[in-house]
């Protein structure tokens, strides 16, 4: 079954900016007539699915500089560090118009 989407993403850019995306899924019809069924094809589902993936991408990559940082036997970071760290990747997407989220 082949479905189009439209889904919303939201900009952080000062504003409640949107861009319409249309998306086209080719799923198998057993596959595409549950995630209809459970509600998973609407753009709040999606946005949101994609949201939380974005959010664990970003965990895991934390995770995994944490654990390379500990084999290199690297001093953990003050809540002062990280916060600075947090800032300055939260600018840097920011000036390339990426919202993070």
């Amino acid at each position: 079954m082949t479905d189009t989407v439209l889904a919303q993403a939201a900009s952080r850019q000062g504003r409640n900016a949107m861009t319409t995306l249309e998306v086209k899924l080719d799923l198998p019809d057993r596959l595409a007539r549950e995630a209809q069924a459970a509600g998973l094809l609407t753009p709040k589902a999606l946005r949101e699915m994609l949201k939380e993936t974005i959010q664990r991408r970003a965990a895991q990559t934390l995770l995994a500089g944490a654990a390379r940082g500990s084999k290199a036997g690297a001093k953990p970071l003050s809540m002062k560090e990280i916060q600075a760290e947090v800032d300055a990747v939260r600018r840097e997407r920011r000036s390339k118009g990426d919202t993070g989220t």
